[in-house]
């Protein structure tokens, strides 16, 4: 037997499609046959496997699940939950790899798998590497085990372990996703007064789309917090492997915020190590971690790829401007919005302000929110690669880490192309609006000569 998968499915960091589109349940079972044949060829015989609260997940978890048997790993089987849910089991249990089956912070009609295997995550090549066992119908062969395992108390006791922050009112936005009865089981465990929003699972995700790095998702847990008088609201997306927040008055915390409130206390612990942000991180980032005494790295965006990152140089911490903050420090290693959540509260907590006088002390600058340039998919690296040469050619500097990230004396602009959708991500960051408006001019500029135009929709 051989399958052929869409080629769109096989991203960079999982496998993600629209179900009845490019994902069906005959996908999920060749990608379990796929892995599994994988698996057995570096030894592993017992996975674990989670899904998130879409409507598709039940039926390509059981898909799944049959693939992998049949391929000859055993399985246990978490049920639902977030993510990270499913990295704290192949963190703890006697297993050798994991999937989750999910569609993250994408709309209810797409799902998807996010794999790990042996210590690591299961991305780039090794996805495409699935796609051509699948094709050759290069499988194992077996007849596995299943069994169940409840470990959402045992998840929230470890989240909330070693938790040593003061009080807060706090405001929690679950957005209908997977991180409801985890959530609220996590806040019976803190000090502190909790007002929870969307906290029921439904995979139509009815209140908001479920992206806390998108502003507008944010209205109900801005009103919360104002009608309230809460402290700081938290929110997390389909999966809560990412983050939002905002303070006291309404203001969002983006990734690169959260992750230097996050750094001083961990660099307090480990002086001089290396802490991680991605491309789309502000210049003001880099520059705090390094006056904290630490090694700012910036490295290429994507969860799978700063685990890596993570890994071969030590670090304690990283984060993303999505909102993916990965603790190695007294965690796992991976990226885990509940337990960020944790962090921030005690971060906060020790640096005996509130989160908006942290807010207030943040050096200012101008930023873009991320842009999106819809492109063809065939033709979206190589626009950046244009970019890229015709910036080289005319001698500007150019950080070629992720994309093409460019600095001027007006601040920098980033283009890049999105692993996960047919979008170029634009961002540009400023000292004030004019210097601002003549970074997205000089970026306007090399997308026109690209043949690309950027809609009003594009912010």
């Amino acid at each position: 037997m051989t399958h052929r998968f869409d080629p769109s499915i096989l991203r960079e960091y999982d496998v993600r499609g629209i179900v009845g589109k490019t994902l069906s349940e005959a996908d999920a079972y060749a990608l379990g046959r796929a892995y599994a044949s994988l698996a057995r060829e570096e030894g592993a015989v017992r996975v674990a496997i989670g899904r998130d609260g879409r409507l598709s997940s039940p039926a390509l978890e059981a898909a799944l699940l049959e693939g992998l048997t049949n391929g000859g790993l055993n399985v246990v089987r978490i049920g639902i939950g977030p993510s990270p849910m499913l990295y704290f089991a192949v963190a703890t249990l006697d297993v050798q790899g994991g999937i989750q089956v999910t569609g993250s912070h994408n709309p209810a009609d797409y799902n998807g798998f996010k794999m790990l295997l042996n210590g690591r995550s299961v991305f780039g090549e090794e996805i495409q590497d699935l796609g051509r066992r699948a094709l050759s119908g290069d499988w194992s062969e077996g007849d596995g085990t299943v069994e169940q395992a409840d470990l959402l108390d045992s998840y929230v006791d470890r989240v909330a372990q070693d938790f040593s922050g003061r009080a807060y009112r706090i405001g929690w936005d679950s957005g209908n996703g997977a991180a409801g009865p985890a959530l609220e089981k996590l806040v019976q465990r803190l000090p502190g007064q909790h007002c929870i929003i969307h906290a029921k699972i439904d995979g139509t995700f009815p209140a908001h789309h479920p992206d806390p790095t998108v502003e507008a998702n944010l209205a109900d847990l801005k009103a919360l917090v104002r009608d309230k008088q809460l402290d700081m609201g938290f929110a997390f997306d389909g999966d809560a492997d990412r983050i939002g927040a905002v303070d006291s008055k309404g203001r969002v915390v983006w990734g690169d915020q959260i992750l230097m409130i996050l750094a001083k206390p961990v660099l307090e612990e480990c002086p001089g190590s290396t802490i991680i942000s991605d491309v789309k991180a502000s210049q003001t980032l880099f520059n705090h971690i390094a006056d904290l005494g630490g090694k700012p790295l910036m490295w290429k965006t994507g969860h799978s790829l700063i685990k890596s990152k993570m890994k071969e140089t030590g670090a304690p911490l990283a984060g993303e401007m999505s909102g993916h903050i990965f603790f190695k420090h007294r965690w796992y290693g991976f990226d885990d919005a509940l337990y960020a959540a944790v962090r921030l509260i005690e971060a906060v907590s020790q640096a005996g302000k509130s989160l908006a006088e942290l807010m207030d002390e943040m050096p200012k600058s101008t930023a873009t929110p991320e842009m999106r340039f819809p492109v063809d998919e065939s033709r979206k690296f190589e626009v950046v690669d244009e970019v890229r040469d015709r910036l080289a050619a005319s001698g500007t500097e150019v950080n070629a880490t992720d994309g093409v990230r460019v600095n001027t004396p007006d601040g920098w602009w980033l283009l890049r192309a999105s692993n996960t959708q047919d979008v170029l991500v634009g961002r540009a960051e400023a000292k004030d609006e004019a210097a601002l408006e003549r970074l997205v001019a000089s970026l306007d500029e090399q997308l026109a000569k690209s043949g690309v135009r950027r809609t009003e929709a594009a912010h």
